[in-house]
């Protein structure tokens, strides 16, 4: 059951910034907190993998901030969330035989993170009165959220 709750989690943190879901488990996977080995994801844990991956997360810490950047919920950065979900908690659920269990749960927790999180910043930015401090905070939220999720990792 922890492994689905994991996975559920880790696709939330995909619902808030797509790729600090796969940075965070590919950190996991390459330090052998999560055994991929033997798992069509083991490329997760390559040596390059997971600095390719915190590039594309910083990347989109960046371009979050950018008033031209798309809205979440948009087809592409909607599905793309979902894919980044469905692709960390299949990665959780691996090691235990569940896969696909994993997928699925990660891809419901990047719908519950995409739309939860863009109401949560919409009221917080309402409360600062503009976006950035609201944007800054999610941030936080996604990065400490995927770094106590792996560190629980069974």
């Amino acid at each position: 059951m922890i492994v689905f709750i994991l996975a559920t989690l880790i696709g939330v943190v995909a619902g808030l910034r797509a790729m600090m879901a796969p940075a965070a488990i590919s950190w996991a996977a390459h330090l052998g907190w999560l055994r991929l080995g033997d798992t069509p994801l083991a490329l997760l844990g390559y040596s390059w993998t997971p600095w390719i991956l915190t590039l594309l997360a910083l990347g989109e810490l960046v371009t979050d901030q950018l008033p031209s950047t798309p809205s979440r919920t948009v087809p592409v950065q909607f599905g793309g969330r979902v894919v980044m979900g469905a692709l960390s908690g299949a990665a959780i659920g691996s090691p235990s035989g569940s896969p696909t269990g994993g997928a699925m749960a990660g891809a419901v927790g990047a719908v519950i993170g995409t739309l939860g999180g863009q109401a949560a910043r919409a009221n917080l930015a309402s409360a600062f009165g503009k976006d950035q401090p609201a944007a800054f905070l999610e941030d936080a939220v996604a990065i400490l959220a995927a770094l106590a999720i792996v560190m629980v990792l069974p």
